[in-house]
């Protein structure tokens, strides 16, 4: 008799504390990279955030890492962020900089994976790090629609939650592809060529739509809700060529990390990544 009594109130309890727990884990139920779809989640990308510069001889170890992980895995989304004396210097690096290295000067190369992880050191024999934070079953998804008219750029960020979230930050990049320039190169990398003449930067950050630490994501971010941020700015006057004109959108936790992220060439209308 007191095994039954012991076994009912064991069930009592998971069923309490079941109904009573509201912490959310992200990409539940699994994230590992190899778990099959489920569905109403969503496919889960990685971030790769590149502190790089034309003129810093051994950022092409990690542009090369990036170039294996891209061939690798569709789900790698990456953005150049240049620094320094250099053609493409982002004047609004210093609070990204504060972010990851408080307190310390930004030595180049640096990379960080889903904003605040460390990509570690050489990236190109860690390529599998990148991949491993990629996955299918996403709590969260992104969907990016935009288009330019009379010369503004006009963007919704759509999202749509398969959990319950709280304390979510948006963050949007305004990125541009084919930028020719020369590259330092100090490593075996590329054929050792130094400089690399014509080297093709792309995905090289021009502006941000958002505070680059993120706007809060004021909408309903609970399970089964869609919420649709809107921007309309002028075309940034930096840009080279609108036709390589790109975007990345992602969203991060109270900590910074960034839980998924969608990337997207302009005049594209997205619909979610969403497991059926």
């Amino acid at each position: 008799m007191k095994k039954i009594y012991l076994f009912a109130f064991t069930l009592s309890f998971l069923f309490l504390n079941s109904c009573g727990d509201t912490t959310v884990v992200e990409n539940l139920p699994d994230g590992n990279a190899t778990t099959p779809p489920i569905s109403g989640y969503f496919k889960k990308r990685v971030l790769i955030e590149d502190y790089t510069g034309t003129w810093c001889g051994n950022c092409t170890r990690v542009s090369y890492a990036i170039e294996q992980a891209v061939s690798q895995s569709d789900k790698v989304v990456s953005v150049a962020i240049h620094n320094g004396n250099d053609p493409y210097h982002f004047e609004g690096i210093a609070p990204l900089k504060n972010l990851i290295l408080p307190n310390t000067q930004l030595a180049l190369p640096v990379s960080r994976l889903n904003r605040m992880t460390v990509w570690t050191f050489p990236e190109p024999t860690n390529v599998q790090q990148a991949i491993d934070l990629t996955g299918n079953n996403s709590g969260l998804g992104l969907a990016i629609k935009s288009a330019v008219v009379n010369n503004n750029i006009n963007v919704d960020i759509k999202m749509k939650f398969a959990l319950n979230y709280t304390n979510l930050k948006l963050v949007v990049y305004v990125l541009e592809d084919g930028l020719i320039n020369l590259q330092k190169n100090y490593t075996s990398y590329y054929n050792a060529v130094n400089p690399i003449p014509d080297y093709v930067h792309n995905h090289v950050l021009r502006t941000t739509l958002t505070n680059i630490l993120g706007d809060t994501v004021e909408g309903n971010t609970e399970a089964g809700n869609v919420f649709t941020k809107s921007f309309s700015v002028p075309m940034p006057a930096n840009i080279e060529n609108i036709g390589n004109v790109n975007f990345v959108a992602f969203l991060v936790d109270e900590n910074n990390n960034a839980l998924n992220v969608r990337a997207s060439h302009i005049n594209e209308n997205q619909s979610f990544e969403e497991n059926q």
